[in-house]
């Protein structure tokens, strides 16, 4: 799990290198076919893991969730710092338990909820609304925690009669069919400009790496979800700041100030214990569900 949070930032890097040279949509939609089929021979490699349907409208569904998580990340990635993104992105946790309430019926306990509004207050200083230079694209990682704990409810529902690795794969072919229409409407449209074969080799091989790195990343959380709990993986999910903070300074030379770490440290510490809180809450049986729901992944 550790190693996971470690290379996911990678593939952010690989993404965030092409956008300096294509729209950012057309980077998502290359990312999403690399990554599929990079999931083709993990699929038959570990088909004994298949189980249940993996095209139906609950995978679909999920698919489209994942599309907008990742176009809405790589959008923020493509004008400012991974680290940055990622420390907003990582509201997600807090959002999960605000829905928890009304589409789930979960009840959240007053601790939780003051949690939950400390973790936006952090937020709050992250982007600093007209003061932190990204404009706009400071909601873009804010849409996309929202859409990824959408995503994550949805999970919680398939992964009943489906494998976590059956979800998996099923939401990436759906995600990459999805940004595929996407992004030809919009080329139709005369609002990006989809040229492969203008893109030079190195292109291509990013592209590759970001696929190879999310499919490689896919397996290890797997992995990990197969021999521990989800109480005990979770709090690593939040390596995944270091990884991202190490891949932006060796790579783009940015590094987060410290009004940045700050709000950063005020959502991680919110999420943290938000999610001590629901492993304390809830009974064995729900935190498995949550567990076969998280092996799903993010990318």
């Amino acid at each position: 799990m550790a190693v996971a949070m470690l290379l996911l930032p990678v593939g952010d890097a690989f993404a965030k290198v092409l956008t300096g040279t294509l729209d950012p949509v057309v980077v998502t939609m290359w990312r999403f076919v690399a990554q599929a089929l990079c999931l083709v021979p993990v699929a038959l490699l570990l088909r004994h893991r298949l189980r249940g349907a993996m095209f139906s409208p609950i995978v679909a569904l999920s698919g489209g969730l994942v599309m907008i998580t990742l176009s809405c990340l790589i959008g923020a990635l493509s004008v400012m710092p991974i680290a940055t993104a990622i420390g907003i992105f990582f509201v997600e946790p807090l959002i999960l338990t605000l829905l928890a309430g009304p589409l789930l019926g979960e009840v959240v306990g007053p601790r939780r909820m003051t949690a939950v509004a400390v973790g936006f207050l952090g937020a709050f200083v992250v982007i600093r609304p007209g003061m932190s230079g990204f404009g706009w694209a400071t909601v873009l990682p804010l849409l996309s925690a929202l859409s990824y704990a959408l995503n994550m409810i949805v999970l919680r529902r398939a992964g009943r009669t489906r494998s976590s690795l059956t979800v998996q794969c099923g939401a990436a072919a759906y995600a990459a069919c999805g940004m595929i229409a996407v992004t030809l409407v919009l080329q139709g449209a005369g609002l990006v400009r989809l040229a492969p074969g203008e893109m030079p080799v190195t292109s291509w091989l990013t592209v590759a790496a970001a696929g190879a790195f999310a499919a490689a990343s896919f397996v290890l959380i797997a992995e990990a979800f197969k021999r521990a709990e989800a109480g005990a993986l979770a709090p690593l999910q939040y390596l995944e700041i270091v990884g991202a903070t190490a891949a932006g300074y060796v790579i783009f030379g940015d590094f987060p100030d410290a009004l940045t770490w700050l709000g950063i440290a005020i959502i991680l510490g919110s999420g943290l214990y938000t999610q001590r809180r629901e492993r304390r809450r809830a009974p064995r049986g729900r935190r498995l569900l949550w567990a076969r729901g998280a092996r799903a992944g993010r990318r």
